[in-house]
């Protein structure tokens, strides 16, 4: 699917992804598109919507963090490279 931006969010600790998730989901209109857990415990969550929601839903997260929040970031109108990241991504979930 394509979005006008995705959101990324990486926090350490699965329930502190699903903390940060349902705060993004909350704030702005944006859909959970998946995650990503790396060693250490550390999940990269990702969301999709329009550049303003998706920001929206970071700068929540950013500026009232319900967790400790290692890294954000905001990437709009994704290349299709990305977006092909973010499906690996997703496959690699089901």
């Amino acid at each position: 699917m394509k979005y006008g931006a995705y959101g990324l969010v990486e926090v350490t600790g699965e329930a502190n992804g699903i903390l940060v998730t349902d705060r993004m989901l909350k704030t702005a209109e944006v859909e959970y598109v998946t995650q990503d857990t790396k060693c250490g415990g550390h999940v990269l969550i990702f969301v999709g919507g329009s550049v303003a929601a998706v920001t929206a839903a970071v700068d929540s997260v950013r500026e009232e963090p319900p967790c400790p929040v290692v890294k954000s970031a905001v990437i709009s109108n994704p290349s299709q490279e990305m977006t092909d990241i973010v499906e690996m991504f997703r496959s690699r979930r089901k």
